[in-house]
Formats: structure tokens, C-alpha cells, sequence
């Protein structure tokens, strides 16, 4: 460990959900993820502290993003994640606990056009 950091103090960054969305702002724009959206959440929702939302062009690229997010995830010490949908690759959730990451296939996102809800919610708070 390098001298003046101590491992409490390196235990409560690993924790804290903006190094986290850093993380995973980097993974996913590493893996050529398409239409990256954060969105924050703290105090509007008790699901999570960030919600992102994002594309993969086909099936097989939202498979190999979500992949790289929980190696990334994992690696960088932020833990598993839950994890649902990897199977067919149309929306893949990934949980980490403070942030909740959807990766859809285009097709799909336009279907669902779940950030158009978050952001008609963000719109009522001006």
C-alpha cells in the first residue's frame, strides 16, 4: 500500500458511487458504447444514486460491453454486480447497488425509451 493512504480510507472510496459512475462512464465508452446517459437520481429515487443508460449496435456488441463492465467493475474493486438479460443481449441490466446500468440494442432502447420517463421527471423539478 502506498505510504500516507490508509485502507480505511481506500475501502470508503471503492464505496463511493461517483468513482463508481466514473468507472463506468469509462468502461462503457471504452467499449464503444453508443449514446451514453447519466442520469442522477439522489433524491428522487431509492432504487439507486445513478441510473445510465446506453446502446450497443447489435446483440453480440451489447454482450461484449456488458462483459467489459463487470471485468471493469470487478477489477476496480467495486465488487459483483446483479446482472440480468446477458442471455439474448436485447437489455442487459447490470446493478451495482448505488447505480443501475441498462445496455440496449437500439432497437430496443427506442421501444422502451425508459430515459425519456427519468427526464420528464427531472423537466417537474425546475
Amino acid at each position: 500500500m502506498p505510504e500516507g493512504l490508509s485502507p480505511l480510507r481506500l475501502v470508503s472510496d471503492r464505496k463511493d458511487p461517483e468513482l463508481a459512475l466514473d468507472a463506468i462512464l469509462k468502461s462503457l465508452d471504452e467499449s464503444k458504447a453508443e449514446d451514453i446517459l447519466s442520469i442522477d437520481l439522489r433524491g428522487k429515487s431509492a432504487l439507486a444514486d445513478f441510473m445510465v443508460i446506453t446502446s450497443g449496435r447489435s446483440h453480440r456488441h451489447v454482450g461484449a460491453v456488458s462483459d467489459r463492465l463487470l471485468k471493469d467493475l470487478k477489477d476496480n474493486g467495486f465488487g459483483n454486480a446483479n446482472v440480468e438479460g446477458l442471455p439474448n443481449c436485447d437489455w442487459v441490466l447490470i446493478d451495482t447497488g448505488d447505480i443501475i446500468v441498462h445496455i440496449f440494442r437500439p432497437e430496443v432502447r427506442e421501444f422502451y425509451n425508459i430515459e425519456k420517463m427519468w427526464a420528464a421527471d427531472a423537466e417537474g423539478e425546475d
